[in-house]
């Protein structure tokens, strides 16, 4: 298979990046070099940097020339989705900032009203930072109670580490994950280009008292984010038998009353 000659550069420059001939900082040649070695027009040459740009791999500065991105991916393991972002990300040696676009009281989503169970809730935008890059979107919905006494530190903190420190234990947490892709708001906030692929991790955490209590969706760059699991079938066959026994108990128990 034939591919464009403008793909198979960039290929190539990519190959170079991930072997570190070229690493993190670094400046890529200019297009006129890219001309020279590879024979080839402006034109194509501008689509090969393109290419790049499009896949995270180098950023553009203007009147400086193209340089190749960070490649230092966080690993967020959703094998305990109760051990909370920033104490999981911190084993990696990696600081997480957080930078507030929005906090406000807002009349909420039909969706989310039939969640939170009310009409009026704080929303939180957010931007997060790893290392001072950014790397996460954070769209979240907050009881009005909760964000009005919280207010000050949660437009400074993460959510649930704030929560938590005010006696606000989260006892379950619903999410699913999927895919989407940047829109121009998106792509402006994670300096990725329209379209780029992004990953949405859609959470609603709980509190035995309280229910539901933060409804949100954190867009994350894929290059930049990832989530991990680990499945130990021994320790769901324990839990399963667990999840037996009380059964049984429950039952021997409703017996004894009746």
């Amino acid at each position: 298979m034939t591919f464009p000659l403008h793909l198979a550069i960039s290929e190539q420059l990519r190959d170079r990046i991930l072997d570190g001939s070229y690493r993190s900082g670094d400046r890529l040649p200019s297009e006129h070099q890219i001309m020279a070695e590879f024979a080839v027009s402006r034109i194509t040459a501008r689509r090969a940097i393109s290419n790049l740009t499009q896949q995270g791999l180098v950023t553009v500065q203007k009147g400086k020339g193209v340089f190749v991105a960070t490649q230092q991916k966080v690993t967020y393991s959703i094998s305990s989705p109760l051990t909370f972002l920033e104490a999981d990300i911190a084993l990696q040696g990696v600081t997480v900032t957080v930078q507030t676009l929005v906090f406000e009281s807002v009349t909420v989503p039909i969706e989310v009203a039939a969640i939170l169970k009310c009409s009026i809730a704080y929303l939180q935008k957010k931007v997060l930072l790893f290392n001072g890059i950014p790397g996460c979107v954070d769209v979240t919905y907050i009881l009005p109670e909760l964000g009005k006494a919280y207010e000050a530190e949660l437009r400074e903190q993460m959510t649930f580490t704030t929560l938590e420190r005010h006696g606000m234990t989260i006892d379950k947490l619903d999410a699913t994950i999927e895919c989407t892709q940047a829109d121009y708001e998106t792509s402006e906030q994670l300096e990725v280009t329209l379209g780029h692929p992004l990953i949405v991790y859609r959470h609603t955490a709980y509190t035995d008292d309280r229910g539901a209590i933060v409804h949100g969706e954190s867009i994350s760059r894929g290059d930049r984010f990832c989530y991990s699991v680990s499945i130990d079938r021994n320790r769901s066959r324990d839990l399963s038998s667990i999840g037996t026994k009380n059964r049984v108990k429950d039952s021997e128990l409703l017996e004894s009353l009746y």
